[in-house]
């Protein structure tokens, strides 16, 4: 398994701080609901350890949620879905997790059904990177 098969990462040119507003201007655009932000330099920072920038991003669509969950309640363990934001030697990068990959774990879910929940995400990635 290749990091390609369970993660889309794209590489912008935007600060840190700008990449994190444009994805949560890009999920409100996209109408899935944001949960969460976890600032993960700054929680390790508070126990004493050194990290470099990375912002956890949670949100949810109610869709996909939805029926994700009406095939097994078990899919709760890869929900709610997120984008990473890194920074690392100076490059910004955005990271979401393919939902594609529930379908290899959950057969119960269609490929295609997972692919759609993916497609917006790629979205959401692609134009919080330009």
């Amino acid at each position: 398994m290749d990091i390609g098969d369970f993660a889309y990462i794209v590489e912008t040119k935007k600060s840190f701080d700008e990449a994190i507003v444009s994805v949560l201007k890009s999920i409100e655009q996209k109408g899935w609901s944001l949960f969460q932000v976890y600032d993960v330099k700054e929680r390790l920072a508070a126990k004493g350890f050194s990290q470099k920038p990375l912002k956890i991003i949670e949100m949810c669509s109610a869709k996909y949620a939805n029926q994700f969950l009406n095939k097994n309640r078990l899919i709760s363990l890869c929900m709610p879905c997120k984008i990473n934001v890194v920074e690392d030697n100076g490059k910004v990068k955005i990271i979401g997790m393919k939902p594609t990959m529930i379908s290899q774990f959950f057969p119960e879910v269609d490929e295609q059904e997972a692919r759609e929940a993916e497609t917006d995400i790629i979205d959401i990635i692609e134009k919080a990177r330009s």
